[in-house]
């Protein structure tokens, strides 16, 4: 793999620990700042919300940059939020920061998912952006993990400021070992661009990407409180486990890429079916604590396997102009999956059946995506089709 596609995967580490790590604290947070597990629950919520503005706002700003650049200016953002995250005084604080910190998430994995296409060849561009977002899968399964012992061990803080010595780290890296632009960038054409973003077939395409991660946020935002509460695990069994749905993570994300190259509809269509049936299963699983260890995996893997197909088909939809916007709003899809995952779940809870039944609720979501993406190449088929029978019909020779 060639060293800058690595130094993507180092930056996409840094920013899946900070965006997950604080579902293994939400008992340590709630505690600390006095308010309500939901509430917790809500600066996840918050910061895929921030992904949302921040990923059009900052592709704006940034169009007329060299890639290499954006990508420092963005690992500096993430760097500083994440100090703040650290140092915040209360609830209040803490969620500015966090959507500060959201801001650069965006638009980074956009223009990495760009950047790591052309670093492959043309057969292997799902497999390239697999590997960036293995460094969300490693966060997972490593990051993660000792995030959660290390806030529990010494507060959720100390996790925070490990996470801004992350974030310098990739920084380095990515100066180091990211070529730079050959060419100056062009003068962005918005107007192109936005035809392009907005086409019906790029419009559901981002629609299945909010709807197909959605559920397995559901479920993911609350699986500490439902792994002590309806399985019966004690808390310092959350973080051995939560290595388990990292693993899981990554054979997914990279079981996707390869099969994306292959056979890309195929692979989206099945992934979705797969991770409803996973979620909806699921709901009886966390009843046993071998069972409930195990869906924690198969969660890890059907949902990440996901990820490089629905990229890579928003990706081909916007060929040509609009596609770093396309694919920064693809993005924002995925982490507005989150936002609504995370409220899904918590209105689950305060409103509706209870934790336990966070799964199968989960469950409806990707069955949605899996819908969406269906009428997508259903009106698709029938735009080729009336296309060659305008030009049957064309009278000219």
């Amino acid at each position: 793999m060639p060293l800058a596609l690595l130094a993507l995967t180092a930056g996409a580490f840094g920013i899946g620990v900070s965006e997950f790590v604080i579902m293994g604290l939400l008992l340590e947070v709630s505690a600390d700042l006095v308010v309500s597990i939901p509430a917790a629950g809500m600066l996840i919520s918050g910061y895929a919300l921030g992904v949302v503005v921040g990923a059009p706002v900052m592709t704006a700003l940034t169009a007329a940059w060299r890639r290499k650049q954006t990508l420092l200016v963005l690992m500096v953002i993430f760097t500083l939020g994440n100090l703040a995250c650290a140092l915040a005084p209360n609830y209040e604080v803490l969620m500015l920061a966090r959507v500060i910190t959201a801001f650069a998430h965006g638009t980074f994995f956009g223009v990495g998912s760009i950047v790591a296409t052309g670093l492959v060849a043309p057969d292997r561009k799902a497999s390239a952006i697999a590997v960036m977002f293995t460094g969300l899968t490693v966060a997972n399964i490593l990051g993660v993990p000792f995030g959660t012992w290390l806030g529990q061990a010494c507060g959720w803080r100390a996790t925070f400021w490990a996470v801004t010595a992350v974030g310098l780290i990739a920084l380095a890296v990515i100066a180091a070992f990211v070529p730079r632009d050959k060419a100056t960038p062009e003068k962005p054409d918005w107007r192109a661009d936005l035809r392009a973003l907005g086409r019906a077939p790029v419009l559901l395409g981002l629609l299945t990407t909010v709807l197909g991660f959605g559920g397995m946020f559901a479920v993911f935002t609350y699986i500490a409180p439902i792994l002590t509460e309806i399985t019966g695990f004690a808390d310092s069994a959350v973080s051995p486990i939560l290595l388990v749905f990292g693993g899981g993570l990554i054979v997914g994300n990279l079981l996707g890429g390869r099969l994306a190259d292959r056979k890309l509809v195929l692979t989206v269509l099945g992934s979705l079916l797969i991770l409803a049936a996973v979620l909806g299963l699921m709901t009886f699983a966390i009843h046993s604590k071998v069972l409930a260890v195990l869906f924690v995996g198969l969660m890890g893997i059907a949902a990440f396997a996901t990820v490089p197909p629905l990229q890579m088909w928003v990706l081909s939809k916007a060929e040509g102009a609009g596609q770093s916007l396309a694919s920064s709003f693809n993005i924002a899809a995925f982490n507005l999956g989150n936002a609504i995952g995370a409220w899904l779940g918590g209105a689950v809870i305060d409103q509706g059946p209870g934790l336990a039944s966070i799964p199968w609720v989960a469950a409806l979501v990707p069955l949605a995506a899996l819908a969406t993406a269906l009428l997508s190449l259903h009106l698709e088929r029938s735009a080729r089709i009336s296309q060659v029978k305008l030009q049957s019909a064309c009278p000219c020779d």
